[in-house]
C-alpha cells in the first residue's frame, strides 16, 4: 500500500478559557459546538462545514501549564469566502485584525487571535469573491 497524507483533520488547543473559547469560535467564525467522545477530561469539539476541526481540552482544573503563546505553531489557516463581510464582522465584534495580500497573487488574508492567543489566518481568493 502506498503512503499518503491528506488535508488537515483538526487542531487541538488546551485552554483554561473553555467557555470563552467556544463562544469566540461560534460567534466569530460560525463554528458549531458538536458531538465529542466521552473522554475522561472536559472539553469541546467545534465543527466547521460538518467537520470537527477544533478540539478543545479544558485544563482549568489541572496543574498543566498553558504557554502564553502557541509555542512553535505560528498560526492556523482556513480557506474562506466573504472578505469584505468578514472585515465588517470582525470590526463589529471589536476584534483587532490585520490584512495582507500575498505577493504576486490574488489571495488576500485576514489575521487575528483567539482568546488563547492562537493566531487565525483566513485566506480569500479574489476570483471567488463577488464584487461589492
Amino acid at each position: 500500500m502506498e503512503m499518503s497524507v491528506g488535508v488537515l483533520d483538526h487542531y487541538n488547543v488546551s485552554t483554561r478559557k473553555l467557555k470563552e473559547t467556544v463562544h469566540f469560535y461560534e460567534d466569530v467564525l460560525g463554528f458549531v459546538n458538536g458531538p465529542r467522545p466521552e473522554f475522561d477530561f472536559p472539553g469541546a469539539w467545534l465543527y466547521s462545514s460538518g467537520q470537527p476541526v477544533l478540539h478543545l481540552n479544558d485544563i482549568s482544573q489541572t496543574a498543566q501549564q498553558q504557554p502564553p503563546d502557541t509555542g512553535v505553531i505560528d498560526h492556523v489557516a482556513f480557506g474562506s469566502r466573504g472578505f469584505e463581510a468578514m472585515k465588517k464582522h470582525l470590526t463589529g465584534k471589536g476584534i483587532r485584525y490585520r490584512v495582507n495580500q500575498v505577493p504576486n497573487s490574488t489571495r488576500w488574508q485576514i489575521f487575528f487571535h483567539d482568546p488563547n492567543n492562537v493566531e487565525i489566518e483566513l485566506n480569500f481568493e479574489t476570483k471567488n469573491e463577488i464584487a461589492a
